[in-house]
């Protein structure tokens, strides 16, 4: 996949391109059908497809109070955009420069001088140009100005609730990692590079890997959870609690992982921690021991959940 941050000369790069327009956050399954939507019109017309996003998010500048937490990092959206077939991203650089521009100058220059665009494909809440003026209808009116194709994607649906990113951020925050899953089309997870820790895991008889959480992401709710670790292109079943450890006094909000039966040290190398189910809340014990006893009884419905995924 090409990556670029300016449109400037993409016509003369790729030919007929067919682009989607949005933020993608999560890359949820509404987004999915959006690319391959996309990426079905590209191949109708042997073109490219293309997707179109900002980075920062636009509301980190224009209302950086108001702006999420993303429900992605930049790395893994580009791979879930790669592994669905978009040949060309674009990551523009968002400005106070760019959110003047009107929506039909962003049609005029952006979408045709610039890119080429042959076709575009917009979800049906998308907005774009100064004050969001720009709307699916002001896009149609366009695309039969300027001679593009035009898809406008109407709402996915689960279980009578529109999937959308704000929806799945609530399921994450309250923990709700498998209904989360359901709108995703994947379980939440994160990644990153194992760090030190205090190496308490260990002495109470679990060794555990430890993540730092990145604040500019949306990490689970507070709790213990059944999860998938990947590292080096296997897979492994485990427990993963997100918190502060209260027992212990503690106050900085980290991620540990118990592998199941796995004795190698991660210490400094690269993993990812799917979320598949929350087993309960974070609670202070009155001591280790009875911190112990918990631990094994978490261990053996993680135990009980990986023998089933097997059957």
């Amino acid at each position: 996949m090409h990556i670029y941050n300016s449109w400037e000369g993409l016509k003369s790069k790729h030919n007929n391109i067919v682009i989607g327009l949005g933020n993608f956050d999560g890359v949820h399954i509404g987004h999915q059908k959006l690319i391959y939507d996309l990426v079905t019109m590209a191949k109708n017309i042997n073109g490219t497809p293309a997707v179109f996003t900002f980075h920062p998010h636009p509301l980190a500048v224009l209302k950086p109070e108001s702006c999420p937490p993303q429900l992605l990092s930049q790395e893994y959206k580009q791979e879930i955009f790669a592994r669905l077939g978009v040949e060309v991203l674009l990551t523009i650089p968002f400005n106070l420069k760019l959110a003047a521009l009107s929506p039909e100058d962003f049609v005029r220059t952006v979408l045709c001088e610039e890119i080429g665009a042959r076709g575009v494909v917009v979800g049906y809440n998308y907005t774009f140009g100064h004050r969001g003026r720009g709307t699916p209808e002001l896009l149609k009116d366009l695309s039969e100005t300027y001679g593009f194709a035009l898809q406008v994607v109407q709402p996915v649906m689960v279980e009578r609730q529109t999937v959308s990113s704000t929806m799945i951020r609530h399921l994450i925050r309250i923990g709700d990692v498998s209904e989360a899953a359901k709108l995703l089309g994947y379980y939440p997870f994160t990644g990153g590079e194992v760090v030190a820790g205090d190496k308490r895991g260990r002495a109470l008889g679990f060794p555990t890997a430890n993540l730092e959480i990145d604040q500019d992401i949306l990490a689970p709710a507070n709790g213990v959870y059944a999860a998938k670790i990947y590292h080096d292109g296997d897979m492994y079943f485990g427990l993963a609690n997100i918190g502060v450890k209260p027992t212990f006094q503690g106050k900085k909000r980290n991620i540990e992982v118990h592998l199941l039966d796995f004795c190698e040290d991660l210490y400094g190398k690269q993993i990812k921690v799917s979320f598949t189910r929350r087993i309960r809340e974070e609670k202070k014990f009155a001591s280790p021991v009875e911190l112990i006893k918990q631990i094994e009884m978490d261990i053996h419905e993680a135990r009980t959940e990986w023998l089933k995924a097997r059957e």
